[in-house]
């Protein structure tokens, strides 16, 4: 059964797009034409956004010109799906802080920080830790880094050694 609210197009199929890497480069801005191309496909079936940015950052990426976000996609899901919106309205959503509780938050966070202070990287800029509805995210060269240096530092922070030995470290992973 097709909701009413989508029931004048004439697919009735939903597509999702991820934002990084598909609607536009990871932190920067979606170009003209794929605006244009999404609002054209919307015409024709419902479209949603996915991403694992906050709300905030996928609208910086995706708003170009007149193009609001919530207003022009059908569903949103940002936080890796954490955050949910239909038709510009929020859905319920999860919580980090309240399934884990502030005490243990906090816990985590010292040892995340303690740890990153010891690695030795080429670089680190910035906010190291962001918290985020549902989840939160560690970024051990730091959130302010440039492109060119979080592409030149891939190499030594990708997933391998840094992140397994913290793993193994800390009784909540």
């Amino acid at each position: 059964m097709v909701s009413a609210d989508f029931a004048e197009r004439p697919v009735k199929k939903l597509v999702l797009f991820d934002v990084d890497d598909t609607l536009s480069p990871p932190r920067k801005g979606a170009s003209p034409e794929i605006i244009k191309l999404l609002r054209e496909l919307r015409k024709q079936l419902a479209i949603g956004f996915v991403g694992g940015s906050d709300l905030v950052k996928i609208s910086e990426q995706l708003s170009v010109g007149d193009f609001n976000v919530l207003e022009e996609f059908d569903f949103g899901f940002a936080e890796n799906g954490l955050t949910a919106y239909r038709l510009g309205k929020p859905l319920e959503s999860q919580s980090f802080i309240k399934m884990v509780g502030e005490k243990d938050h906090q816990e985590l966070v010292n040892f995340i920080l303690h740890y990153i202070a010891d690695m030795n990287i080429p670089i680190k800029r910035g906010t190291f830790v962001e918290f985020r509805n549902g989840m939160i995210n560690v970024s051990p060269i730091g959130r302010n880094a440039t492109l060119v240096r979080l592409r030149a530092t891939i190499p030594s922070t990708a997933i391998g050694t840094p992140q397994k030995s913290a793993l193994s470290q800390n009784s909540y992973f």
